[in-house]
């Protein structure tokens, strides 16, 4: 019997970057592969706690993250800079460990694009070098295009926004404000220039990889695939597609709020979501408790831990008493079940690509609030170029005030062309991972190919 290739998959350590890994894992154990995923050991206890039953399909073990228990893993720049000089290392003696026994050894090497020193690792074992872009495709030309931007003025050499203009990385995708490039959107300067000086390292590492697979496809962001071919759209990669439960949540996931969406009218729930990294201030929050209220419609909201800058209880006073027969407040929910309900209306979101997908994938229109990274860049697709949203505007004090919550809320759902045409493109994206679609053909390639480098 022929033996199964074993791949070593490891993502960047936040939770946007571990769920669809855990995704494509879960895929490639489906077409007959051996998969190990690493995770950090901080990161492996709250996957293994958060599961409702252990995922045996995968292998799940864990390294160091370098950090002292005790330390916030929210700081970014502390958590990258002790994660890449800590992990290759112990990365390095974990595939040598595994390949002790031949009957089990790695063949393949899936890193995501975020750590381009695992793919020089890959190369320098022998072992076949994946990248995997979780986030969307069009975010990819800020990087690739450095060189360029610092060519033209716009960036200095440590990732400084020269010229604050709006800029085209390519002919057919939106325009962007060079001060929304990614490196750009951390307020601590020292993040900023670390993130920027990865890029260009990432940018020589990931040359190497052979293949370039990404969390996307062809249909929602062609003219990105065009322009560079060796990035290969796989996705949206959803546990749904294998009629499968969601792996690699932090959280542990409140189901029941599926049994309150079950009483709430068709098409009529606003639910409201920001990710694993947003932080709102005290003002912030209180408006958008209050806008919701405002809006007089049923609405789910995922409040996780820290989403709260001061800590301790900011609803504004008697909130919860006023909305208990239409609110529903959790700590984490299962995101992908949730927007594939039928009483969803719409999605305020952080626009974090993974949630953007899901949205896409079940026919949902938007309300963008976009916190950092590329999220920014997300909401030009989503309102300008799919144009199946709507951006909220803040006001003279940088604060998005309860009226042009409820505003926008009433607008949303007062045009109906904005569902019209998120089901279309729903319609257009989902047959893209089913047999014969251009991301199922893709990802089929790709298990032919790691199967027959083995």
């Amino acid at each position: 019997m022929m033996r199964k290739p074993h791949i070593i998959a490891i993502p960047y350590p936040a939770q946007g970057h571990v769920i669809p890994t855990m995704e494509l894992c879960l895929c490639l154990v489906k077409h007959g592969c051996k998969v190990t995923i690493v995770n950090t050991e901080f990161n492996h206890k709250r996957i293994m706690e958060s599961m409702s039953e252990a995922d045996n399909a995968i292998n799940l073990v864990s390294v160091p993250d370098g950090l002292a228990a005790e330390e916030d893993r929210n700081d970014l720049k502390k958590l990258t800079d002790a994660f890449f000089e800590v992990v290759p290392g112990k990365l390095e003696a974990l595939i040598h460990n595994i390949n002790e026994s031949d009957e089990n050894r790695v063949s393949c090497l899936i890193a995501d694009e975020n750590l381009g020193w695992a793919l020089d690792l890959a190369k320098k074992l022998g072992l076949q070098p994946v990248a995997f872009w979780t986030a969307s495709a069009a975010s990819l030309p800020m990087v690739f295009n450095i060189p360029k931007l610092v060519d033209d003025g716009i960036v200095g050499n440590n990732g400084e926004i020269l010229k604050k203009q709006s800029i085209k990385l390519l002919p057919l995708m939106p325009a962007m404000n060079s001060t929304d490039l990614l490196w750009n959107c951390f307020s601590d300067p020292g993040l900023q220039r670390l993130v920027f000086e990865l890029a260009l390292k990432n940018n020589e590492s990931v040359k190497a990889a052979e293949w370039v697979i990404c969390n996307s496809s062809q249909v929602m962001e062609y003219e990105v695939f065009a322009s560079y071919p060796k990035l290969i759209p796989i996705g949206p990669l959803l546990a749904s597609n294998r009629l499968g439960e969601t792996s690699g949540h932090f959280w542990r996931e409140d189901t029941d709020c599926l049994k309150w969406l079950n009483q709430q009218p068709l098409n009529s729930v606003i639910y409201v979501a920001f990710g694993s990294h947003t932080i709102f201030n005290m003002a912030e929050f209180q408006e958008l408790a209050l806008g919701l209220e405002l809006t007089n419609r049923p609405f789910l909201w995922v409040v996780r831990q820290g989403f709260i800058e001061e800590g301790g209880n900011a609803y504004p006073e008697g909130f919860i008493d006023r909305t208990c027969n239409r609110g529903r407040l959790v700590e984490w929910a299962p995101q992908q079940k949730v927007l594939a309900h039928p009483s969803l209306g719409c999605f305020l979101s952080h626009c974090g690509w993974n949630s953007t997908i899901e949205g896409v994938s079940n026919g949902l229109p938007f309300l963008c609030w976009p916190y950092f990274a590329d999220q920014l860049f997300n909401k030009s697709y989503i309102c300008d170029v799919w144009k199946i949203s709507l951006a909220f505007h803040r006001n003279e004090c940088g604060v998005i005030g309860r009226h042009e919550i409820r505003n926008k809320v009433e607008q949303l759902f007062g045009d109906e062309n904005f569902k019209a045409r998120a089901v279309d493109l729903q319609a257009e994206v989902v047959p893209s991972v089913k047999s014969g679609g251009s991301s199922y053909r893709n990802f089929s390639s790709f298990v032919n190919w790691i199967k027959a480098k083995n």
